[in-house]
């Protein structure tokens, strides 16, 4: 499998550490990284140039959280979405499904070009899993509305540059498969769905998914230690071997969008001590796409 030459370094960025680290993206206004703990219900905010950090104690998880064009969050929680100012910490609700049971709960989200703030949901046991109730939401900031429905684990959601292909994968360990769809944005319909990667011969799971610059999609891949970056005909590029066996989303980031960001699991394991946190490593010649902010 294509490795780069020389291998990236791999290295620990802040050393803050998840129980399960989530929901990363680069904002651009601040300078720095978001992500969440998501059963921990923490919202985090890293910037690298300065070392500095906040964290938000959201109360209850957080599965998947948006920046809005005026500098809001939009934070999907087991009550619904809520906005948080993240200057004052004020938070407010504002609608949408209340998935939060001992069943389910948000899990993997995204903006789309428009800036609508799209997140899914997830069965956090065998039995909700097997009954696959899992969804994906499309909210505009007042009302939900359901987009497609049937999966075991929504994840991997990203969105290719020209915004004209929508990707969706279920991680769960009988489906890992990631899809394709052909996307419009004035009326955010999902079209023509097709297998885009499966992972059953690989010993990854797909988690979060990201966008290059060359439409490639960035696969953090869960359970199997690697990130793997997939072209737009679906085949295996690159594989980037991780010091932790639980990637679970990639974020571009920096001045130039060069560095990426990953965010992790923690295991219980003696060689994996850094296991949790997020870490970062560059390569050459490749840069990210930012993720549109949402349009409340």
């Amino acid at each position: 499998m294509p490795q780069p030459d020389p291998a990236p370094a791999v290295s620990v960025a802040f050393d803050q550490v998840a129980t399960v680290g989530e929901g990363s993206f680069w904002s651009a206004r601040r300078d720095g990284l978001y992500w969440v703990d998501i059963p921990g219900g923490k919202l985090h905010f890293n910037r690298p140039t300065d070392g500095s950090h906040k964290v938000w104690d959201l109360g209850r998880p957080v599965g998947c959280v948006a920046e809005t064009e005026a500098g809001g969050i939009v934070a999907a929680l087991t009550d619904g979405f809520w906005h948080l100012d993240p200057d004052t910490g004020d938070m407010r609700a504002m609608g949408g499904p209340a998935p939060g049971t001992v069943e389910h709960r948000f899990n993997d989200g995204t903006v789309d070009p428009a800036g609508r703030f799209l997140a899914g949901t997830m069965g956090l046991t065998p039995e909700a899993a097997e009954r696959g109730e899992g969804t994906l939401y499309r909210f505009d900031g007042t009302e939900a509305v359901e987009v497609m429905g049937g999966f075991k684990t929504v994840n991997g959601l990203a969105f290719s540059p020209d915004g004209k292909t929508a990707y969706v994968s279920d991680s769960n360990p009988a489906i890992q498969t990631v899809w394709a769809y052909d996307y419009d944005v004035d009326d955010a319909a999902w079209t023509n769905k097709r297998v885009f990667f499966e992972c059953h011969d690989w010993p990854a799971r797909p988690d979060g998914g990201a966008m290059d610059s060359d439409g490639c999609y960035w696969m953090a891949g869960v359970s199997g230690w690697q990130l793997l970056r997939i072209t737009p005909a679906g085949k295996v590029d690159m594989e980037i071997p991780m010091p932790i066996e639980k990637p679970t989303r990639i974020a571009f980031g920096g001045p130039k969008r060069d560095q990426l960001y990953v965010t992790s699991i923690r295991v219980d394991a003696p060689d994996q001590a850094d296991s949790g946190k997020v870490f970062t490593l560059s390569l050459p010649g490749i840069t990210g796409v930012d993720l549109p902010l949402m349009r409340i």
